[in-house]
């Protein structure tokens, strides 16, 4: 981890398990990572990709990037790279997170894969802060559709490490930004994010584990949440479900709700 800074301002990405991928599985000969277009699938090798401010600009504030596509793969041009450079020109570095799809072909537990990859995104940036250019306390998350689910779990399940943490860093983003969000595996839920993660025929405790409104605290980071109300694929409730939560709870929160604008926008 610890590259000069002339390498990390290459944006090349960097491996975030470069000593072998936790819970994983030899991948099929046919399961190779492919990317088509806008999107990314079949991904064995989760990388961390980080971009800069241009010299000078840079206010000390990090952002990282979760794509989303329904945990069947990622869109890493609208809502990875083109959100990444976007906050450069604002100041902030972003790092954008090309984490694994939960499959049962490369992980032993699939409904931990995604999240462990989040976590050890945080986890380098925080550790590596000096080296990046930024504040340990000033590391927030965004995340889309998919990546919003994501990111609202790596914002409320952060007390309990998924990954080895051998010196206890910090795994809580500082704030959240979750865009036309998955939320909830409940009576709101996108069948395909939740089927992708948690199977065809999950346990109730599993529904709810991962339903996020379900699992916000007091220490839940702030949040600034956008949806569209027309949004057809992942319905606005997600966010109302986790709004109503985070002002419950005392969190510091904020929504933006358009007339239109459907999903992906």
């Amino acid at each position: 981890m610890l590259l000069s800074f002339s390498v990390f301002a290459q944006q090349k990405p960097i491996l975030l398990y470069p000593n072998g991928v936790p819970n994983s599985k030899k991948a099929p000969a046919n399961y190779v990572e492919k990317r088509e277009g806008y999107s990314v699938s079949l991904v064995t090798d989760p990388t961390i990709t980080p971009y800069f401010p241009g010299k000078g600009k840079a206010n000390g504030t990090a952002v990282i990037v979760f794509p989303g596509g329904g945990y069947i793969n990622l869109t890493v041009t609208y809502e990875g790279e083109d959100i990444a450079k976007a906050f450069n020109k604002i100041g902030v570095t972003a790092f954008v997170v090309k984490y694994r799809l939960p499959s049962d072909e490369i992980m032993v537990d699939k409904t931990i894969g995604p999240l462990q990859d989040a976590q050890r995104a945080i986890q380098i940036v925080r550790e590596g802060a000096a080296e990046f250019g930024v504040k340990p306390n000033k590391i927030g998350i965004i995340g889309f559709s998919a990546g919003g689910h994501l990111a609202s779990t790596l914002a409320t399940h952060f007390k309990k490490a998924v990954i080895a943490n051998p010196t206890n860093i910090s795994l809580r983003p500082d704030f959240a930004m979750l865009i036309y969000p998955v939320i909830t595996f409940g009576p709101y839920a996108h069948a395909g994010s939740r089927e992708n993660l948690i199977g065809k025929n999950p346990s109730q405790e599993l529904i709810d584990l991962y339903s996020n409104e379900k699992q916000v605290t007091p220490d839940t980071p702030p949040c600034f949440i956008i949806h569209a109300e027309n949004d057809d694929t992942v319905p606005v409730q997600n966010a109302l479900l986790f709004y109503d939560a985070l002002l419950k709870n005392n969190v510091k929160a904020e929504m933006h709700l358009f007339q239109e604008g459907g999903h992906g926008f």
